[in-house]
């Protein structure tokens, strides 16, 4: 039926689509994107038809890659780059859904290309389509014939008959690592449009950060973006209440700029779903695969969770029992995620929060400057710990839920994990308010936070990749001194083994869910907390955070694209699991900046209820009801977005419609048959 509706479209279709090019002999210069790291042999094999390396390459032009071969200082690298026809027909083998010009998403064909919708850049796939198929070529090449002894520097290899050649060789230790390239021209491009072009604050090319590095990071830096332009207004009222003396009216003018700064973080957050629902309409994202496709590398780890076999087959056999035993799977896994939630919960309250409190408490009582400055580093050394421990964890935890696919066990792990960070990031703060009621420390702690503690985290977060670069630069040329050989004269001439050197953009908690956009991520929700939860007591807070957010931008995007390798692409479009904690810190905020007021009128510390305090209380109420009641007077959606898929919707069913009438009628005898593209 979809394959009848393609061609049907691409009869009728009034727009002039440019076709695809099958030709892998184009005029046009192959653009390799994947490399592969084999190390550098010291035998070399007199029959070339049984080395490794070699019959790696055949069997890569075998599936229609283009292939070229580098030798490095320490290790060989075979790049690929592969044809529109071959990524057509890797797309086809694995039912990629793609948007079409009618708005539906239907599985690609490669003769009815005119139907679908091409990507901001001309493409016809976006780089995580392009991943996808190139994971499935590079790990579908299997062995059909008879088995083949393979040698490697002096080893013995078999490939026997329905063996994986790339998960083979890989368990021997033969192909170290399967990694993206960059590419060049692009890179350059963006070097010169985004990262060094300072003068555009926070504009960004944020189509061509989609189609360069795929949605989720062009999510993360267009959210950055509008969260920054958005700093600047609570960024100037804040200075000015700084820089200005209101002498008694000060008492009134905290809780208005308290009452502005909650409205403004609603508003932030309602826009923000408004600007994503635009994006995803712009980009052409199937919907139906955005959430449900990995982002690792399918011969290193799982990408997805998919439902037990046994089920699907009692299912098939048996659809009687189909409803209890679906039922009692998916409670099954609702309580063992509640289990899971629960233990993190438990473990954070009995072991974390103790251990915080006492670091705050000791760091009050505490005279000598010395002694707060070895207890602070002692704190620091151990917190790292806690927090490995506690992603460990949690990764095993989540093991043992159905979630159900990489996004999802990922949003498991940003919940469980953020709750580490924000004991250790705000206990401190709030035993300086809650307890001591010391808005002169709580102030310092604040600067503190804001200022050090961002400076030195950009530092660091820039810095280490480099000096990891550099120190394993220095390991290769020092192996290589160890040969005989003349330090001065190794020179990294390769692209390909440079980028092989650069670190990958990872998680501080381990890659085995998330990568480097969890830091990131976890940097900005730890700033807005702080900036918002204690609004009233710093108010120049926002503007430090403003300026450190557009710093931010163009160091985050030199490190993707100068420092780090290019990521392995994530489909989903959304923040996920960040926007809710926003929204949890909104609320968290309410409640905090009404408790500073509430001190501030209360000098002392008598609790009566006055006046001024029951107003603050009302205020606390009627902000919580704007909280929950401001999704109501904002749509989600833009109105144009919802217009357009309705559009779209309409047309796809008028097509349909007429179909089965001509077909039901017999006035369409071919409605399986179309005409092939040329």
């Amino acid at each position: 039926m979809c394959v009848s509706l393609l061609r049907a479209f691409c009869r009728e279709c009034p727009f002039d689509f440019v076709r695809l090019k099958m030709n892998p002999h184009g005029n046009e210069e192959p653009v390799f994107e994947i490399g592969v790291v084999i190390p550098r042999r010291v035998v070399q094999e007199k029959d070339e038809s049984c080395d490794c390396a070699y019959v790696l390459v055949k069997e890569f032009e075998k599936v229609g890659f283009v292939v070229e071969r580098v030798i490095g200082i320490a290790d060989e690298f075979i790049k690929l780059a592969a044809p529109l026809e071959t990524l057509g027909r890797a797309a086809a083998e694995l039912q990629i859904k793609k948007r079409t010009l009618i708005g539906m998403d239907l599985q690609f064909e490669v003769e009815e290309v005119k139907a679908f919708v091409k990507q901001p850049d001309g493409s016809v796939f976006s780089w995580c389509e392009r991943f996808q198929c190139y994971c499935h070529l590079i790990y579908g090449i299997v062995n059909n014939k008879s088995v083949k002894t393979l040698k490697f520097d002096g080893k013995e290899i078999h490939w026997k008959i329905g063996e994986n050649l790339l998960l083979k060789l890989e368990s021997e230790n033969i192909v170290k690592q399967v990694f993206p390239l960059h590419d060049e021209k692009k890179r350059k491009k963006l070097l010169r449009s985004w990262a060094l072009h300072w003068w555009h604050f926070t504009n960004q090319p944020i189509d061509e950060i989609y189609s360069y590095y795929g949605a989720k990071i062009a999510i993360y830096f267009a959210f950055l973006g509008m969260y920054t332009r958005w700093l600047l207004f609570p960024a100037a009222f804040g200075l000015t209440l700084q820089l200005i003396d209101f002498g008694s009216l000060k008492l009134v003018v905290l809780p208005v700029f308290f009452i502005v700064v909650i409205l403004w973080a609603i508003m932030f957050s309602q826009f923000w779903k408004r600007k994503n629902s635009a994006l995803l309409a712009r980009w052409p994202i199937s919907f139906a695969d955005a959430t449900d496709q990995g982002y690792r590398i399918p011969g290193t780890k799982a990408s997805s969770w998919q439902p037990p076999i046994e089920l699907m087959k009692v299912f098939e056999s048996d659809r009687a029992k189909e409803k209890e035993l679906f039922q009692r799977y998916e409670w099954l896994g609702r309580l063992m995620r509640f289990r899971n939630d629960a233990i993190i919960i438990f473990s954070i309250i009995c072991l974390q929060l103790p251990f915080e409190l006492a670091y705050a408490h000791l760091y009050e009582v505490l005279d000598s400057d010395i002694i707060k400055f070895g207890l602070t580093a002692i704190y620091l050394f151990a917190i790292q710990y806690i927090t490995k421990i506690g992603g460990k964890v949690s990764v095993k935890l989540i093991k043992k839920e159905n979630n159900e696919n990489t996004e999802k066990r990922a949003d498991s792990l940003i919940y469980k994990v953020f709750g580490l960070y924000f004991m250790q990031t705000y206990i401190g703060i709030f035993y300086h308010a809650l307890l001591h009621r010391n808005f002169y420390t709580l102030r310092q702690v604040l600067i503190q936070r804001l200022l050090l503690s961002e400076v030195l985290e950009n530092l660091l977060e820039n810095s280490l990749p480099y000096l990891k670069y550099s120190y394993k630069k220095y390991r290769v040329r020092h192996k290589k001194g160890e040969k005989g050989e003349a330090r001065e004269k190794i020179q990294f001439t390769s692209r390909v083994e440079k980028e092989y050197l650069k670190p990958s953009y990872s998680a501080s908690i381990g890659d085995e869910l998330e990568d480097g956009l969890f830091d990131d991520f976890l940097e900005l929700a730890l700033q807005f907390g702080m900036i918002l939860m204690f609004a009233c007591a710093f108010p120049p807070a926002f503007a430090f955070a403003a300026l450190n957010n557009l710093m931010e931008i163009r160091t985050d995007a030199l490190k993707l694209l100068a420092i780090l390798r290019r990521p392995v692409p994530r489909a989903a479009a959304t923040v996920g699991a960040w926007l809710n904690i926003f929204q949890f810190l909104i609320l968290m905020s309410i409640c905090t900046n009404c408790a500073l007021l509430a001190w501030l009128y209360d000098e002392e510390r008598k609790w009566k209820i006055e006046p001024g305090l029951a107003a603050i209380l009302i205020m606390e109420h009627v902000l919580l009801l704007i909280k929950f009641g401001f999704s109501r007077i904002i749509p989600e959606e833009p109105a144009w977005v919802r217009a357009n898929r309705a559009k779209h919707t309409t047309q796809a069913q008028n097509m349909c419609y007429k179909k089965l009438l001509r077909t039901i009628s017999g006035g369409d005898k071919g409605f399986g048959e179309g005409k092939k593209l040329e």
